[in-house]
């Protein structure tokens, strides 16, 4: 049985998107063991994951060397016995642990002068792999080999006791519609689409019959808050929820209206139809991975910037996006019938 450590990224879209990689090993390796070295925020999204083994708490924050605690984790590794170890980020922190273990294959993009760290790197062609999940799936065949066919799509399982059990702890009702609704985004402001028109357009759908649920984390809660305010009705479960009871419970909606985000990339992998807000990023790299999205933008001269706030201080990207236009993306994805 082949056993591999695959080094995962740190957000939870791209450890969403790497799982189409983890499926394309245990197809070339049936049984195969995959464990993931990842921070402890992104196991819910791993525990949803057939394909992994164990996920592994990669304990190191942000721009922290820490040489030794990575020596003594990488000797701790040592006595299971990987045969491959897979970097997904391509930062030199992030191979220090697998060269520490002695994994005798150590398979990575070049980047951050880690040739004496990886003795199977690769040379990134942008062109040839544009979009991030391709580029992971890329490491799971030889260097320069042609991608594996197929469309490469994340998808997460959910816990039905689980859900029936979160639905009962919050009182949640499932009769009427279900439209999600995720306002935020980690990266920064200039991917959020503003709150008054997130109100609008849960105005807008609740007027139809149906119900509007916001999900996000405690740093999510300010915005849902805003957008609460001003559409009574909606349910605001933003900060109300561990991410494993969201991703159960977004299993269950009809449609979701997301930023480009991790739970953008929930929403996808769960095969929820979705309209995909987009302002200063691209959906050319991070597109939402299924055949039931649309993407929302009005592809302005100023974007992608791929700021974290907006460099010429108006947003127009986003503040000019207004909920009629989301509100038909809405409805040519799934017109959901008015209740009564």
């Amino acid at each position: 049985m082949k056993q591999i450590l695959i080094v995962a990224p740190a957000w939870v879209g791209d450890a969403i998107m790497a799982q189409p990689l983890y499926a394309e090993l245990q197809r070339q390796h049936p049984g195969a063991a995959i464990d993931v070295l990842a921070p402890a925020w992104t196991r819910p999204v791993h525990a949803r994951m057939p394909e992994i083994r164990e996920a592994i708490d990669n304990p190191f924050g942000h721009g922290e060397l820490a040489l030794k605690k990575r020596w003594a984790i990488g000797r701790t590794l040592k006595a299971r016995g990987y045969d491959q170890a897979i970097l997904l980020p391509n930062s030199l922190k992030s191979a220090l642990v697998p060269a520490f273990a002695g994994i005798p294959v150590r398979t990575g993009w070049l980047g951050e002068s880690r040739y004496g760290l990886l003795n199977d790197w690769r040379r990134l062609d942008k062109d040839r792999y544009p979009k991030m999940v391709e580029r992971f799936v890329a490491l799971a065949v030889a260097d320069g080999a042609p991608l594996p066919a197929g469309h490469h799509y994340p998808q997460l399982k959910i816990d039905p006791a689980a859900r029936a059990a979160t639905l009962a702890k919050l009182g949640l009702d499932t009769a009427k519609p279900i439209v999600a609704c995720c306002p935020g985004a980690e990266y920064g402001p200039a991917k959020r689409w503003p709150a008054r028109h997130f109100a609008e357009f849960a105005r807008k759908r609740m007027a139809r019959g149906e119900q509007v649920w916001l999900f996000g984390s405690n740093k999510d809660a300010g915005i849902a808050g805003e957008i609460a305010a001003l559409a009574p009705g909606v349910i605001n479960l933003a900060s109300q929820t561990s991410l494993a009871e969201a991703i159960d419970l977004m299993s269950l909606a009809a449609v979701a209206v997301c930023n480009d985000s991790g739970l953008m990339h929930v929403a996808a992998a769960l095969n929820v139809p979705l309209a995909a807000v987009y302002g200063s990023s691209s959906p050319g790299f991070t597109p939402p991975l299924t055949e039931h999205a649309e993407i929302v933008s009005l592809q302005l001269s100023c974007s992608p910037c791929f700021k974290r706030t907006c460099p010429l201080e108006h947003m127009n990207c986003l503040n000019q996006l207004d909920a009629d236009r989301v509100d038909a993306a809405v409805e040519r994805l799934i017109p959901i019938k008015p209740v009564g």
